[in-house]
């Protein structure tokens, strides 16, 4: 059987991870979390003090970036792959509002994302991968056979977003969640270098009022045919 490569791209807490992980796993491909690493060096960013309110030493963070080195190791338990900072487990930790307060204006940087981008054109050169992020369809892999777009309001994205993180214990209001969704919307669509755009021949979903279990029978019967 053929393998194809599947660019799942859109806005944040849009649930393009929850959806993509269950893709792999239904077609035994590869998954990569492309949002997890520039989480990943958004929380060395912060843990080094390069980054907070009212500051950001991106020249400093640049300098740096070959002290980082990430990757995934698949826990049988969770049955999926959890992302390592320098062999240290930091899937949690990557996961709180204050890492996405900041992962877009260091997504930004020109010198962060061509690192990133490298290390994923890497990962999926043998294809048979599924990848989601903002400019996989379009950066990463323009060339993917499959490319789906996936969207929702920003309420209900916030609501989703709001309820996980209340499930993982957060202390947090939901207007401090739609905050950020809706900061970040703007930064990644704006952003100069790989900015947040549908690629011309993406398949756009709009899963504001689809349930996983749908989203998940639309993406395989579209991988079935691709593939």
């Amino acid at each position: 059987m053929n393998k194809i490569t599947i660019a799942i791209d859109g806005f944040s807490s849009t649930g393009k991870s929850t959806i993509a992980k269950q893709i792999a796993k239904a077609l035994n491909y590869i998954y990569v979390d492309t949002g997890a690493m520039y989480r990943a060096v958004t929380h060395f960013a912060l843990k080094n003090n390069l980054i907070g309110d009212g500051f950001f030493n991106s020249t400093e963070l640049i300098n740096k970036l070959n002290e980082i080195k990430i990757s995934f190791k698949f826990n049988e338990e969770l049955g999926f792959a959890e992302v390592y900072l320098n062999e240290v487990n930091i899937e949690d930790s990557i996961r709180t509002l204050e890492v996405s307060r900041f992962v877009s204006p260091v997504a930004a940087i020109s010198e962060v994302r061509l690192k990133l981008v490298q290390q994923q054109q890497l990962m999926g050169k043998d294809k048979g991968i599924v990848m989601d992020g903002r400019d996989i369809g379009t950066v990463v892999f323009p060339e993917a056979e499959l490319k789906i777009f996936m969207t929702a309001s920003a309420e209900t994205r916030a609501k989703r977003r709001y309820k996980e993180l209340l499930e993982r214990g957060h202390n947090l209001s939901y207007n401090d969640v739609l905050d950020n969704v809706t900061t970040r919307d703007h930064i990644d669509s704006t952003r100069e270098d790989s900015p947040l755009v549908k690629a011309e021949d993406a398949i756009e979903i709009d899963n504001s009022d689809l349930t996983i279990e749908e989203q998940i029978t639309t993406l395989l019967e579209l991988a079935h045919k691709y593939i």
